[in-house]
């Protein structure tokens, strides 16, 4: 019997901790990932306002944060930063929109999501492309 040196099977957990690996670099991501959850959060709160026994009125603005805000902070957090940019602008924009239009009901649920995508959008345009 002799001892063989030790072969790795396959290399997919390097690939693994290599994506890791620069996600982690990208400064811009962990932002735009917080943001894209304290967007469903508030969507979530929304959506439970419009559906509850004591509703809250299905205005347009209700609508879209009801609808608009996880789905575009996703797309903002996990797109390429060239294509994240515009995406995180119009997040901000629905986010600004929404919370003018339902400040007396849910809108103020959404102003850390706002906060901390502007944090995201700041350094998504600071970094290369």
């Amino acid at each position: 019997m002799t001892a063989q040196p030790h072969q790795p099977a396959t290399s997919a957990p390097a690939l693994w901790s290599a994506r890791v690996a620069k996600l982690a670099a990208i400064p811009s991501w962990p932002w735009r990932r917080g943001a894209m959850l304290l967007s469903g959060a508030a969507q979530l709160i929304t959506i439970s306002a419009l559906v509850s026994a004591d509703r809250a009125p299905a205005t347009w603005p209700m609508l879209l944060l009801a609808i608009a805000p996880a789905p575009l902070a996703a797309s903002a957090a996990f797109l390429p930063a060239r294509l994240a940019r515009v995406t995180a602008a119009a997040t901000l924009i629905v986010l600004l929109a929404g919370i003018i239009g339902a400040i007396t009901h849910t809108g103020l649920f959404f102003v850390p999501a706002f906060a901390v995508m502007m944090v995201a959008v700041i350094r998504l345009w600071r970094e290369p492309a």
